[in-house]
């Protein structure tokens, strides 16, 4: 294994650069997939892969894959990448790290003369945000054969315009027939609070929670604030706020990582003396156990009509996306984990609370991901923060453990 380090000074500034393309007044960037700016930042990261070397393909639903051959052509490349769309007001380092931190990982072996046995690629995945057209991990999931390309390629945006004529659009509608991959790693800030509570430089991540939405209708009856006595009202808010508690109350008692949350809330009529008559909300819950989600889930209808009961109100509960826990390969998650012991950062296993592109890769290759901080904890969020040395180490534990697994096929050039 050659002791190699990255260029922190490179990559930090290939992500400044990157910034620039959608840049936002607050330090982030809106980077809506498929759109002029997301053009922008892939013509980039093309033109910059081709100036490393390495051959550019790009597939019918516009995933573009960066390759930089091996001793062994037969050999299914390992894979780095992750996505450069944003949200709306996203920050600066969600995905776009992933995507530099596995270039610079590519530009260093250039530097060491350094050949691998298996091929490696970097890939750009398309529209993992979904923050303009649906389903989220939209590239990632045609690859991996969780949706059609079909499907996807036919949904609109809301002024209509299809996945398909984006594509186009833009000049990325390839047609580069889909490949295996033997592995792939996906280095991405941490999205939440705690290595940097903890005072870890890198999260070994052993998977990701599974998910179960539910759109919620709360429906009571609309009544004058005044002449109606408290014992005889029907307020759908009282029950909504009640179901809120116990979202809250659920996700506390169950374990294995079990998360909860209210994100939206629509009171009618939303008048300051009428008893609202109806509320529509939506339901979270995360675990990282299908056994315990499903519980979590059982629990949640035992409240909802528990409630119905008390409040006078009938409450529908609508699931409208599952996504399965996901356990990564146990085999990259110790590659990732001896990467960062031998590299001395401190680290501790974590699990993903959010959903990333490694999710549905690992459906179809071995896979594991690294996480490093952000500050506070904030991201999809302009101010999103992360420093250059935490970066840099993500990216070495990157380049070591995408070492490890490709292999290394001409030692008596690999630097000592």
């Amino acid at each position: 294994m050659p002791e190699l380090r990255i260029n922190t000074e490179r990559l930090w500034g290939a992500l400044m650069e990157l910034a620039r393309i959608g840049a936002t007044p607050k330090g982030g960037v809106k980077r809506l997939t498929l759109t002029e700016e997301d053009r922008q930042a892939r013509d980039l990261f093309a033109r910059w892969a081709k100036e490393a070397g390495l051959s550019v393909s790009v597939d019918a639903i516009g995933n573009v894959f960066a390759r930089r051959e091996g001793a062994d052509p037969s050999a299914a490349p390992v894979a780095m990448g992750s996505h450069l769309d944003s949200q709306p007001s996203g920050g600066k380092f969600d995905g776009a790290y992933g995507v530099m931190a596995g270039l610079e990982v590519l530009r260093t072996l250039n530097d060491a003369g350094v050949r691998t046995r298996a091929p490696l690629e970097v890939v750009s995945w398309t529209n993992e945000e979904g923050s303009r057209y649906t389903p989220v991990m939209m590239g990632s999931g045609v690859f991996a054969n969780v949706f059609t390309l079909e499907h996807a390629r036919a949904q609109k945006d809301l002024e209509g315009v299809s996945v398909a004529d984006s594509l186009q659009r833009i000049g990325y509608a390839g047609s580069a027939a889909p490949h295996r991959l033997g592995a792939y790693l996906e280095a991405h800030i941490e999205q939440g609070p705690v290595l940097e509570a903890e005072g870890k430089t890198i999260g070994v991540v052993q998977g990701a929670l599974g998910q179960r939405w539910y759109d919620v209708t709360v429906t009571g009856q609309d009544a004058h604030a005044g002449p109606t006595p408290m014992e005889l009202r029907q307020d759908a808010l009282l029950a909504a706020s009640r179901l809120v508690q116990d979202v809250n109350r659920i996700a506390r008692e169950f374990p294995d990582y079990a998360r909860g949350t209210v994100g939206f809330m629509q009171v009618k009529p939303n008048s300051r003396n009428v008893i609202p008559g109806e509320v529509r909300t939506t339901v979270d819950l995360r675990n990282a156990k299908a056994s315990t989600l499903d519980a979590m889930c059982e629990a949640l209808k035992r409240a909802a009509q528990a409630i119905e009961a008390e409040c006078r109100v009938r409450i529908e509960l609508r699931e409208n996306t599952y996504f399965q826990p996901c356990e990564f390969d146990a085999g990259m998650v110790a590659s990732v984990r001896k990467a960062a012991g031998a590299l001395g950062y401190a680290h501790r296993d974590i699990v993903s609370g959010a959903g990333h592109d490694a999710v549905y890769v690992a459906r179809v290759a071995p896979t594991a991901m690294i996480f490093v901080p952000c500050e506070g904890g904030i991201s999809h969020n302009e101010i999103e923060s992360a420093t250059p040395a935490d970066l840099a180490a993500g990216c070495n534990v990157l380049l070591r453990a995408a070492l490890d697994t490709a292999g290394v096929a001409d030692q008596s050039r690999a630097a000592a």
